[in-house]
């Protein structure tokens, strides 16, 4: 199974919104994919709190022995190779703080245990005419959080930010 996690955030507020969608090997149609796109809402967040999130909240609603995700998170990304430091160091930064993702980078790791994964980083943004099909399945998950994010702002009559 293939996994599209992003979000999108206005730092102004720390109010984001997460999508994701599941996407099987026998998926088709990128109408009936974009139709089955999640959308949640999460406060007191930040970009790189909102990524965690939202992929621990999508881990958690797909069943699947083996995912592929793909995400633009460079932090996504960078944990596994974190790994081993962040678990020596019992989640505290060189300075001895606790770091400020800790329970999100156990609660990480603790699922992705349990699964066989790869996480796939996508550049996102490229030109229509230059996106694979991958592309262009991250670019609705993409274009769902933001949409998301500026109707909650629209309805609400705030500033968006991003």
């Amino acid at each position: 199974m293939m996994l599209f996690t992003d979000g999108s955030v206005s730092t102004q507020t720390g109010i984001g919104f997460g999508a994701f969608v599941a996407v099987g090997k026998t998926d088709n149609s990128l109408d009936d994919i974009a139709g089955r796109i999640q959308v949640k809402r999460f406060d007191c967040t930040s970009s790189t709190r909102l990524e965690l999130e939202t992929l621990l909240w999508a881990l958690s609603e797909i069943r699947a022995s083996e995912v592929a995700i793909y995400t633009d998170s460079q932090n996504i990304q960078s944990l596994l190779e974190r790994r081993a430091v962040l678990e020596k160091r019992n989640y505290h930064t060189k300075s001895g703080k606790l770091h400020q993702h800790a329970e999100l980078y156990k609660a990480f790791f603790a699922r992705v245990d349990r699964i066989d994964f790869r996480v796939i980083k996508v550049s996102g943004h490229s030109p229509n005419s230059m996106m694979s099909r991958t592309d262009r399945i991250f670019s609705l998950v993409d274009k769902a959080s933001r949409n998301a994010l500026r109707a909650y702002y629209a309805r609400t009559n705030h500033f968006a930010g991003r």
